[in-house]
Formats: C-alpha cells, sequence, structure tokens
C-alpha cells in the first residue's frame, strides 16, 4: 500500500476502505508519513469531501492511534458534554455542578482557549488555587467520590488528532466537515464516554456561520457516535451575540456562580436546563425533557448545585469563599466604558469582534503558549433588540493594561450596529439532531 495511491484515490472522489484509512492514520502518527503528503491528503478531503463510513473509519483510527480513558470504575451512564466553541461560552462551569447534583456523574475532560474563543479550563483556573492538572487515579476517584471532576487532558488521547489539526490549521484546510466531525468526536470517544451531547455552535462568534452547516456538522458528529456505539444528541444554538454577557475569565466564573444561585442571564440559564436536560436523559435519570428540566430547576432551587460547585473547587484546591465572595476572584485595574455613538436599538453584533477584544487585553491567548491574565476582560451592556441612548455603555471593559486598549475598543465600536427600531433577537436553538433524525426549530421553539 502507498500514500501516494491514497492520495490519488480521494482526489478522484473515490471512497477510502478502513484499511487504506488506518494505515494513512496509523503511518501519520508513528512520523513514517510525512507532513507534505498528509496536507496532500487534507486538501483532497477538503475538495472531496468523506462519506459518512469513511468519517466513521477516520475518527475510529485517530482513537485508536493513543491511550483511551476508561471510566468503567465510575457507576452509572457517564455522559459527556462538548460546545464547538464561543464567546462567553461558560456552560461547562454551570452544567458540571448541575448535572452532578442531580444524580448523574460528570467526568469531564476540558481544553483551554485560542483566538477569540474561550476555554473552560482557563476559566476554572480563575478561581485561586483551582487545580485543572489531576492524574488519572485522582480524577477517577474524586468522580466517584462526589460525582464530579474537571480537568486538563493528561493522557495521550487521540494524537494523530492533535497532529492532523495543527497542519489542517496551516494548510486552509480547517472548514472541513468531515474534518472537524471527526476530530470533535475521537476526543470525546477516547475520554471514555458512554453517551455524548453536542452544543453546536452557529452564527458571527462562531466556526460554523450557517445553520445548514451547522447541521450538516451535527448530523456528522451524530452518525460518528452511533457507528462507535456512543447515544450522541445535538443542539444547534445560536452564537450570533456573546453567550450572557461576560466575557473574560474571572468575570465569567462570576457569572457562572450567579446563575447557580438562580440568577444569571436568561440566555445562559435557558441553555443549560436544556443541554443539562438532554445529559440527564441520556444518562437514564429522567423518562422526558419536562422531567428533566423540572430536577434541574429543584437543584438550582435548593441549593444543591451550588453546594456540588462548591464540592468541586475544595476537591480541587480551589477557594469555595468565592462564591459568596466575589472580590476574591482576580480584579480588573480599571473599567474602561465604550459608549454608544448613537441613539437606538442594538440591531447585530459582530460577535467575533467581542472574542478578540476580550484576548487583547489578555483574557485569551493568540498562540498556545501566551499567558492568560484572568482578572481582564469585558460585560456586554447591550445585546440584540436592547434600547440605548447616545453616549451610553455598549460595553465596559476590564483592563489591567492599555498595551492594546485602543485596537480592542475599536474592535468593540466596529462590533455593534444600532438602528432606530428594535430588532428581532436570535432565537437561541434552531433545532436538534438525534439517532432517529433532525428536528428544525421555529422563532418560537417549535418543531417545523
Amino acid at each position: 500500500m502507498r500514500t501516494v495511491d491514497i492520495i490519488a484515490k480521494k482526489r478522484n472522489g473515490l471512497e477510502l476502505s478502513q484499511v487504506e484509512i488506518t494505515y494513512l492514520i496509523q503511518g501519520y502518527a508513528s512520523g513514517e508519513i510525512p507532513d507534505y503528503q498528509m496536507s496532500a491528503w487534507a486538501m483532497a478531503v477538503y475538495c472531496r469531501g468523506m462519506t459518512a463510513a469513511e468519517t466513521a473509519y477516520l475518527t475510529k483510527a485517530m482513537v485508536e492511534s493513543g491511550q483511551t480513558l476508561d471510566l468503567s470504575a465510575i457507576p452509572g451512564i457517564k455522559v459527556d458534554k462538548h460546545s464547538t466553541g464561543g464567546v462567553g461560552d461558560k456552560t461547562t462551569a454551570v452544567l458540571a455542578p448541575l448535572v452532578a447534583a442531580a444524580g448523574v456523574p460528570v467526568a469531564k475532560m476540558s481544553g483551554r482557549g485560542l483566538g477569540h474563543t474561550g476555554g473552560t479550563l482557563d476559566k476554572l483556573e480563575a478561581i485561586p488555587g483551582f487545580q485543572v492538572g489531576l492524574d488519572m487515579a485522582r480524577f477517577i476517584d474524586q468522580v466517584k467520590r462526589i460525582g464530579v471532576a474537571v480537568a486538563g487532558q493528561t493522557l495521550d488521547l487521540a494524537p494523530a488528532d492533535k497532529r492532523l489539526y495543527a497542519l489542517r490549521d496551516v494548510t486552509a484546510t480547517v472548514e472541513s466537515v468531515p474534518l472537524i466531525a471527526s476530530s470533535v468526536m475521537s476526543k470525546k470517544i477516547a475520554s471514555g464516554a458512554d453517551a455524548i451531547v453536542l452544543d453546536v455552535k452557529v452564527g458571527e462568534g462562531a466556526f460554523v456561520k450557517t445553520v445548514d452547516q451547522a447541521f450538516e456538522l451535527a448530523q456528522t458528529m451524530v452518525s460518528i457516535g452511533a457507528s462507535l456505539e456512543r447515544d450522541t444528541v445535538a443542539l444547534i444554538t445560536d452564537m450570533n451575540q456573546p453567550l450572557g454577557r461576560a466575557v473574560g475569565n474571572a468575570l465569567e466564573v462570576e457569572e457562572a456562580v450567579q446563575t447557580l444561585k438562580g440568577g444569571g442571564p436568561p440566555d445562559l440559564r435557558e441553555l443549560c436546563l436544556k443541554l443539562g436536560g438532554q445529559m440527564l436523559l441520556l444518562a437514564g435519570a429522567a423518562a422526558s425533557e419536562n422531567e428533566a428540566e423540572a430536577l434541574l430547576l429543584r437543584t438550582l432551587g435548593e441549593g444543591s448545585a451550588l453546594g456540588k460547585l462548591r464540592e468541586l473547587i475544595e476537591a480541587q484546591g480551589g477557594d469555595p469563599e468565592v462564591i459568596a465572595d466575589f472580590s476574591r476572584l482576580p480584579r480588573a485595574a480599571e473599567q474602561v466604558s465604550v459608549a454608544a455613538p448613537q441613539s437606538g436599538f442594538v440591531s447585530a453584533i459582530k460577535t467575533e469582534n467581542i472574542g478578540r477584544a476580550a484576548a487583547l487585553l489578555g483574557a485569551g491567548r493568540q498562540v498556545k503558549d501566551d499567558t492568560i491574565d484572568p482578572a481582564v476582560g469585558l460585560l456586554v451592556s447591550r445585546k440584540i433588540g436592547e434600547r440605548v441612548e447616545a453616549g451610553e455603555s455598549l460595553v465596559i471593559l476590564h483592563v489591567n493594561s492599555r498595551a492594546h486598549l485602543a485596537e480592542a475598543q475599536d474592535l468593540v465600536r466596529d462590533a455593534f450596529a444600532i438602528g432606530g427600531a428594535p430588532s428581532r433577537v436570535p432565537p437561541m436553538f434552531y433545532g436538534r439532531v438525534t439517532g432517529k433524525g433532525v428536528e428544525r426549530f421555529g422563532e418560537q421553539g417549535k418543531q417545523i
């Protein structure tokens, strides 16, 4: 078998066999197949696509390129959740304790932010003392003991995917549905999940810009899950404006805590209840969506979800008193308001601009070795459909350094469109994909 023949076969639009794909991935992971040949193959996939079977073979080969996490010592069905990334997305910080408080074990491997999107580990590390570097024995023991752990990836999970992702990033082959889907699902399956809930973001601040593309990606990932015997559900959710109002690590922790206290932004609360409900259904902890949501609301009302967050923070070395006293979280030296140039209603937000502005202030990283400042970020004062008067705040920047302040302010100013009449607020949910099929929702959340 020759690599050049596999490249040519895909270039010509033909379907690759499982043997051919496994050969390619194993060879690349071992270093026997060079970057230039893998780049050619990735471009052939970008141009020609892959069948559902090919995508499943690719995912399986990437899972088998490294170690897999065995969660069988943890009782019950382990349900993982993955977001395709957005701005202000602090759902894991809410969902992990919320779902665990409802009796479903949450063994969560999370990542760090890069570019305009944030990372769960960076957010949790804004809590003084919080440790994300758990070894596997401690990770599993903690889930068995308190029902929840959130940690960084310490095993060599799906190493072929890591190499291929880095290659795609510099060869203009990132925007390929089968390559995105296999990348996401290989990591989720290698992390030991029995079932998977996917939050597929779509819109201006998401990687996927159109609803049709989001459904295509969701269907591909759900199909991969089914082929590898993982019950998988995907919700297609909006990212045409930041989720909640806080963007930045300590600021997002505060917003997550407020949500677990029963408050928080309505959009964040609604999203967490829906995602959490899907997790409970897959785990067999509820018989219907209404029952699942009622159970989650009870954990919020009784304070058990907030108590579970305290347990999580204590177990991983953090300061649990931040729950009651937000001043114990890192705080920026100054706040700078970006004012509206005219009166009217916010009609649109360039959400990626908001994420980029936060990253420039130090809340994110442009390359993986950049240092995060947990204190900085921004609070969005006005969202789509809301009234603003000329001179009133659109965004409040939380700043420790003025080195990139002017550039961040320009990004924020450019992000907001203001019109004379109220604009339609984008729906939170566009649909759901399960093993049974596709549901598309209208603006009011009803199936159409």
